[in-house]
């Protein structure tokens, strides 16, 4: 029998299959015990004790993304690096040289909604580590010569960001789809918003958007619960709770999408389309969420997709496609995502497009879904393996607002799927009509194809911002 790499690839396939298939029969992963309290500044607290290795991971999250940006984008991205330039106790060099010594790691990040840290280090140094943690998270003083630093690394950066359509491409979308809202404010920011910020812009932010109120803090790893209760209770109990709530910007609602666009973005020397088709998604907090997960696995969700096989194995059209849904707090986004030569860019796009028809027209068989239930089981407990991902987990269960169901029930509701339910998913939740289209590439070329999808909105990738 003659050998070919497709043959070794269905091979590898199956044989990843019937693992996956083992080890999700075997795992009934279930949330580990944890404790969850309040202080009375409004700080919420999550400890999970993990005594099999002798670290503890931290996560932190505040509600101070890019959505609090206002016209100043990319000022929460700069607050939340600008954390760890120095407190009122520990300057930055004092920082790094005593995690570097102990071997101990601290990062500080903001998202589209939130602003984060994480920190994991051996439990013996926690002494030393939980007064940082505490300092960055609420005495950070913003040094003047750290941040003019950091300014210019940023705005290298963005310089940078726009040789590579792919860099940018997801804050091009979020602003086609979302537009003025909020949801529209891309994290990074652009050039000419961040060269005017001075360390008093990333002060008065923080001042009005970091505070206990709407925050979590959750410890997992080797400690004893009730002394660490103790611990973190007296390090954040001064942490001062404003005098009035933060405003809940995204309560305006999303535009809704009632006919078909398209974004057309010149790079003048490309010599390839990077695309995305699709819309608007769902909420984190969705009650079908883990179906959409399920048959997203079948349609773009692995290497053994839909869209793969059709795009790069059949057709050779691009090294790979994909689709995936973006969820937030409040709404979310769909994109089918692939890239292709200019003169394959017609064909790209319809052959997605086609696939997509297909998941419409014909559903998934009950083969079909038996593997992608047994490939998103099997990967599913390796995603909360370590204290980091655990902690992880209890920050974005405070931020989403979902409880342990979420896990504990994470396998019995893939198992739960049929094919009538997945017709259902895909007729609720993937588009057929009114479909977005966002096109990178050598405008003079791809052009005629634009025009052909919808209405079409130019801009030079060389343009400030998105």
């Amino acid at each position: 029998m003659k050998i070919t790499a497709k043959y070794i690839l269905l091979v590898c396939v199956a044989l990843f299959g019937t693992f996956a298939l083992a080890l999700a029969q075997d795992a009934n992963f279930k949330v580990p015990e944890y404790e969850k309290f309040t202080l009375p500044n409004g700080l919420t607290v999550y400890l999970m004790a993990q005594r099999e290795v002798p670290t503890i991971s931290v996560s932190a999250v505040v509600p101070a993304g890019a959505i609090y940006d206002g016209e100043k984008s990319g000022l929460a991205a700069l607050t939340a690096s600008g954390l760890q330039y120095g407190t009122l106790s520990y300057a930055k060099t004092q920082i790094e040289e005593e995690l570097d010594f102990i071997g101990a790691t601290l990062n500080t990040y903001a998202s589209k909604e939130s602003a984060g840290l994480s920190a994991k280090f051996a439990n013996k140094d926690q002494d030393i580590v939980f007064p940082i943690i505490k300092e960055v998270l609420t005495a950070p003083i913003f040094d003047e010569e750290e941040f003019a630093k950091e300014q210019k690394r940023v705005l290298s950066g963005l310089e940078r960001a726009k040789e590579s359509p792919r860099s940018v491409i997801n804050s091009y979308w979020d602003k086609f789809i979302f537009g003025d809202h909020v949801y529209g404010n891309a994290v990074s920011g652009s050039p000419s918003t961040v060269t005017t910020f001075t360390a008093d812009d990333l002060r008065s932010f923080y001042k009005a958007n970091y505070s206990p109120s709407g925050s979590a803090i959750a410890i997992v790893g080797d400690f004893d619960a009730a002394k660490m209760k103790n611990k973190i209770s007296e390090l954040f109990i001064a942490w001062e709770k404003p005098a009035a709530d933060q405003h809940n910007i995204v309560s305006e609602a999303v535009p809704t999408l009632d006919h078909s666009r398209v974004l057309l973005v010149n790079k003048e020397d490309a010599r390839e389309t990077t695309f995305l088709i699709g819309g608007l998604g769902v909420r984190r907090d969705n009650p079908d969420y883990v179906a959409i997960q399920v048959v997203n696995t079948v349609f773009g969700g692995r290497f053994t997709s839909w869209l793969n096989d059709e795009l790069r194995v059949n057709s050779g059209l691009t090294y790979g496609a994909n689709s995936r849904f973006s969820p937030l707090k409040n709404a979310g986004t769909f994109a089918i995502s692939t890239f292709t030569a200019n003169s394959t860019t017609g064909a790209a796009i319809d052959l997605a497009l086609s696939v997509l028809n297909k998941l419409h027209q014909t559903g998934i068989d009950e083969e079909t879904l038996t593997s992608a239930k047994n490939y998103v089981k099997g990967q599913f407990p390796p995603n909360y393996e370590t204290s980091g991902q655990l902690a992880g987990l209890l920050t974005q269960m405070f931020w989403y607002d979902f409880d342990e169901s979420y896990i504990n029930n994470f396998q019995s509701n893939v198992e739960g799927m049929t094919t009538e339910k997945a017709a259902d998913i895909v007729e609720k939740y993937f588009p057929k009509d009114n479909i977005q289209f966002l096109l990178i590439g050598k405008a003079e070329e791809i052009r005629p194809i634009a025009s052909k999808l919808g209405n079409v909105i130019e801009k030079d990738i060389k343009a400030d911002g998105f």
